[in-house]
């Protein structure tokens, strides 16, 4: 009984959007495990390696959450041992190659980037001009002071 409820758990998982990098937080909700687990995953499967940028923030492409679906299907679902799990990967020989990605695929990808990165920028100048403007109103009252 117990092994029908993981199965429809996974049956569950939220379709992966068509972007190029996700954050730890968004492949946790995306594949079922929490942010520490995938942590912990880096150390025990060498496929895994998420980029890591400003701050030691990861961004996990998505052959990784694929990889980290399959890992989670072994150890959960089959009740493999992170071992077994690590061996049945490389007797596959799973590999950190990305898939073939179609041209519109890469398009969508980086359009979703450049959009994020957009929308970030924006929020940098909406902080930089409220800091800009806390500065303006502390020389002001010095002035006058």
């Amino acid at each position: 009984m117990n092994e029908k409820v993981q199965k429809t758990e996974t049956a569950a998982l939220p379709s992966i959007p068509a972007k190029r990098y996700f954050t730890i937080g968004e492949v946790s909700e995306l594949c079922g495990v929490k942010p520490h687990v995938l942590r912990y995953w880096e150390h025990e499967f060498t496929q895994l390696k998420p980029v890591k940028r400003r701050g030691n923030r990861r961004y996990y492409q998505h052959h990784e959450v694929l990889l980290i679906r399959r890992i989670r299907e072994l150890l959960y679902e089959q009740g493999y041992t992170i071992t077994g799990a690590r061996n049945k990967l490389n007797e596959r020989g799973i590999s950190v190659a990305e898939p073939e990605v179609s041209k519109q695929e890469q398009l969508d990808a980086f359009s979703a980037d450049i959009k994020q990165i957009k929308a970030d920028l924006n929020d940098v100048l909406t902080g930089l001009r409220t800091d800009l403007k806390d500065v303006q109103a502390l020389l002001t009252v010095s002035n006058q002071g």
